[in-house]
Parts: C-alpha cells; sequence; structure tokens
C-alpha cells in the first residue's frame, strides 16, 4: 500500500499542478489580450453629456446682437437708424425683392461690401454658430443646418430693416463656417485632452474663446 502511494504520487501532483497551470495560462492570455486591446482615447474636457440645441441658440443670438450693435457704431447709417418709418421700408424691401447680388462687383464684393467684412467676417460669424453646435454634440450635417438658419436670421432678422440681405452672405456663411468651425472644433478636441491644466487652458481660449468664457459662467457646452 505505501508503494503503491509512492509510486502515484508523481500522477497526483500532476493532477493537482493542473488547475495552476490552467489559471496562469489564462492570467497570461488576458493579460496579452488586454495589452493588444487599445486604450479608449481620454475624455474631452466640457463637452456635455447629451446634446443640446439651447446652449447653442443662445449663444449665437448673443453674437448677433453683438454684431449688430457693432454695426451701428461702425457704420451709423444706416443701421443706427431705427425709426419705424426707416425699418418697416427696409423690411418690406427684404422680404419682396431678391437678395443683392451684383455679378459686375470684384470677387465676394458682388452685394456692395468689402469683401473683408463678406470674407473674413461672415467666415468667423459662421463658425461661432456651427463649432457651438458641434461642442454641443451635433453631427456635422445638424451644425451645418443650425449654420444655415443663423445665416437666414441675421439676414432677415437682424440686419434687415437696415439693409435688403445678401445672397453671398446667404451661402457663403454656412459654407465657409462649417470649413473653418470644423477645423476650429478639431483643434479644441486635441486641447482639450492636453494633460497640463495651463497649456490646456490656453489652446482651448484660442480656439473657443467665447465658449471658454461661457463654460466659466456654468454653461454645460
Amino acid at each position: 500500500m505505501p508503494i503503491r502511494a509512492h509510486r502515484n504520487r508523481p500522477r497526483q501532483f500532476c493532477v493537482m499542478l493542473a488547475p495552476l497551470a490552467g489559471l496562469v495560462w489564462t492570467s497570461g492570455a488576458n493579460g496579452q489580450t488586454m495589452a493588444a486591446r487599445p486604450e479608449p482615447p481620454a475624455p474631452i474636457l466640457h463637452e456635455s453629456p447629451q446634446s443640446s440645441w439651447l446652449v447653442p441658440s443662445l449663444h449665437g443670438l448673443g453674437v448677433m446682437t453683438g454684431m449688430r450693435i457693432g454695426a451701428a457704431i461702425l457704420w451709423p447709417e444706416p443701421f443706427a437708424d431705427t425709426t419705424w418709418t426707416r425699418a418697416r421700408r427696409s423690411y418690406a424691401d427684404a422680404y419682396t425683392h431678391w437678395p443683392r447680388w451684383d455679378s459686375s462687383e470684384s470677387a465676394f464684393e458682388w452685394d456692395g461690401d468689402d469683401w473683408t467684412i463678406n470674407v473674413l467676417g461672415h467666415g468667423l460669424f459662421g463658425s461661432e454658430l456651427y463649432m457651438r453646435a458641434r461642442i454641443c454634440r451635433h453631427s456635422m450635417l445638424e451644425a451645418l443646418a443650425f449654420t444655415a438658419v443663423g445665416s437666414a436670421l441675421w439676414e432677415y432678422g437682424f440686419e434687415a430693416n437696415a439693409v435688403r440681405p445678401s445672397a453671398l452672405d446667404l451661402t457663403y456663411t454656412p459654407i465657409s463656417g462649417m470649413v473653418l468651425g470644423e477645423a476650429r472644433y478639431q483643434g479644441w478636441v486635441a486641447a482639450s485632452r492636453i494633460s497640463d491644466a495651463g497649456w490646456r487652458a490656453v489652446l482651448t481660449a484660442v480656439f473657443d474663446p467665447f465658449g471658454e468664457l461661457e463654460r466659466l459662467v456654468g454653461t454645460p457646452c
């Protein structure tokens, strides 16, 4: 009996080690799987957990109000004339005639405005509308549609009491806003994932200065 037990001891030892070997092998395989699995991207700071139209809408109205006040200061005629007679005549002209377009003018001055206002000013305006919609978790097409609606509101609402809407602005603002706004949004996303708090604050403010100020006072996106 003792001899038989002694002869079976190597077999019993192997049986006892089998579960341990399996555990070690499984752990190693899991470790390789975890090493091969890509790490999830770092979260974007200040991004809203769910989509919002309220924040982009309030932001757009604020931007357009500031633009309208600035226009009245820089060009008192016609933008500072807020009499009811002038406003009624201008709105009637805006809604009963085609938007301004004069192909005889120089490039990007087809509405009578200087090209810097049309190219730079309306490009930045469109990018503000587009970018705020993107940061508030809307798709590119949704942000483009939001920018187009905002451009129409500016042309036929805020500005139409002084001048006729511009066909160039109605088309250029959404398109340029999408191009420039998406570039700013991608830059802001990259900046918001920087681990250094100082550089993160500086770069996110460069890409989205108004948005960073709004988030400081509590807006979710």
